[in-house]
């Protein structure tokens, strides 16, 4: 059976229009918040949310595109409209887009709600503004389901897809539950669907500093034309005619910087690489390109060059907060704290709301003693941010070093409520019951920490000392053996020393 026979007769024989070339006036950000709030639906199922956009009406059938993975599963879905309206989602006519992370489905109701307007995905160049609009998942620290609406810019526009249709790279802050959600561009106009996002679940971190967090605004969508072409094949009418496919050209520089993001998530860090550097070969100035292959360098201890990359990245824009705070993730493992210091208050000069620049200058001044100043940047971020888990766990170091034990308690709690999955979390929090005389809770909490990170040398440090403090001896020794390894694999040599010297101090015991 041909696609376009599976296909609702609803779709069918709507009047053709042509999608239009960006030339509209751009609008504010308030106007097109306007715009994205009255066509965005949640898709709701049980405990779980997802994004739609309405796409058209006929009649009172209302058409919603989506991320084919909000709606994989065959169960019962409720579309909540933006007047909180719910309607039951007809699961017999959800359509799964072949080859791509699309799919459409339908609800019906007399009430009159917008249809999003189409644009032409294939004129989004880098650079140009964007905005994301969804609807978050419900967290153990944020239980109900908030609408959320936020801009960037686009980092890549590729004409080479990765698998599932993905070819639309974007900056913006985006949250687990958002797929599915409409990507806008400065007119107002539809040119992609949301599905995967740079979110906490994903940050990558340094296995020299877990508590440091590194993002990489690595946010794809499926372009707008991609559905639109795909409708047209198979005959299907929903009232668009999209531009004609572009002829085939030679990879861009757009075509490597997708590709590297992908292997970057991967954890493909030397292909990442590779691929980032052709797409400065192809754009010598593509400062997104720099910062990401800095931040692979980064993470595989290149430090020189990431510093280099980083460099660059501040030499074709002097104001990039995003450079700014990565030199200071590098001048933090090398050990220059006070330079560290200085790059994350220069990103926040040019970015006064940047969560991860608060949260790493905190722990900056952490290590400089300074937790005063520390506990005053997590407040901040926790202001921008109330559901950062890391400037909780931050923020409970802080107040453990001032020796505020429940109050350090009562953080890492609450890091570890946002995000079950935050080893130093669990490392700190075992900590302050040991020194609080819970040393069973304790190896409990360590145990938790390297089950999640068995690459945490801090965990097996503390652990074997609590190990010792309760008598276990030859459980201590392999402990702090361990910790002693992987400091050393980490380039820690003095604190592989002073392990070393600990480990002999107990056998001689």
């Amino acid at each position: 059976m041909k696609f376009n026979d599976l296909l609702a007769p609803a779709l069918i024989g709507v009047t053709v229009t042509l999608v239009q070339p960006q030339t509209a006036v751009a609008l504010s950000s308030t106007e097109v918040g306007k715009i994205a709030k009255a066509i965005t639906v949640q898709i709701a199922h049980q405990d779980s949310s997802g994004t739609g956009v309405i796409i058209k009406k006929a009649g009172n059938t209302y058409t919603v595109l989506t991320a084919r993975h909000v709606v994989e599963a065959q169960a019962k879905y409720e579309i909540v409209t933006p007047d909180s309206q719910r309607y039951q989602l007809n699961y017999s006519t959800v359509q799964k887009m072949p080859d791509v992370d699309l799919a459409i489905a339908q609800f019906t109701s007399d009430k009159n709600y917008p249809v999003a307007q189409m644009g032409n995905s294939d004129a989004s160049k880098e650079g140009a503004t964007v905005y994301v609009a969804g609807f978050p998942q419900a967290t153990a620290a944020i239980s109900e389901v908030i609408y959320n609406f936020t801009d960037g810019r686009v980092t890549a526009n590729a004409t080479k897809a990765l698998r599932d249709g993905y070819a639309l790279v974007y900056n913006n802050d985006t949250l687990p539950g958002m797929s599915g959600g409409p990507v806008l561009n400065a007119q107002g106009e539809l040119i992609g669907i949301h599905g995967r996002g740079d979110t906490t679940e994903n940050f990558k971190v340094s296995k020299q500093n877990p508590n440091i967090v590194v993002k990489t605004g690595f946010n794809l969508g499926i372009p707008i034309n991609t559905f639109l072409r795909l409708a047209t094949k198979a005959g299907v009418d929903i009232g668009i005619t999209p531009p004609n496919i572009p002829k085939a050209t030679a990879p861009k520089a757009d075509d490597f910087y997708i590709q590297a993001g992908n292997k970057y998530d991967q954890g493909d860090f030397r292909g990442a690489i590779a691929d980032y550097t052709q797409a400065i070969k192809l754009n010598p100035n593509y400062l997104k390109a720099y910062n990401n292959r800095g931040l692979a360098r980064y993470l595989l201890g290149d430090h020189s060059g990431a510093i280099a990359d980083f460099n660059q990245s501040l030499k074709i824009n002097p104001n990039d907060a995003d450079a700014y705070n990565n030199r200071g993730l590098v001048r933090s493992a090398v050990g220059d704290k006070k330079g560290a210091l200085g790059d994350y208050s220069q990103a926040l000069r040019f970015n006064p709301n940047y969560v991860l620049a608060y949260n790493n200058r905190g722990i900056a001044r952490n290590s400089l003693d300074d937790n005063q100043g520390a506990i005053t940047d997590f407040n901040q971020a926790l202001k921008i941010n109330p559901k950062f888990a890391e400037a909780y766990a931050g923020r409970g170091l802080a107040r453990y070093q001032l020796k505020d034990k429940q109050g350090a308690l009562k953080d890492y709690n609450q890091a570890l409520k946002i995000n079950p999955k935050l080893a130093p979390a669990y490392a700190g929090r075992g900590i302050v019951r040991s020194d609080l005389g819970d040393k069973q809770g304790a190896i409990n909490d360590f145990n938790q920490s390297l089950k999640l990170n068995p690459n945490f040398a801090p965990a097996y440090t503390v652990r074997g000392i609590t190990r010792f403090q309760l008598g276990d001896r030859q459980g201590a020794i392999a402990d702090l053996q361990k910790a002693a390894d992987l400091n050393l694999e980490q380039g820690k040599t003095e604190d592989y020393q002073q392990l070393l010297q600990l480990i002999k101090q107990i056998q001689q015991q």
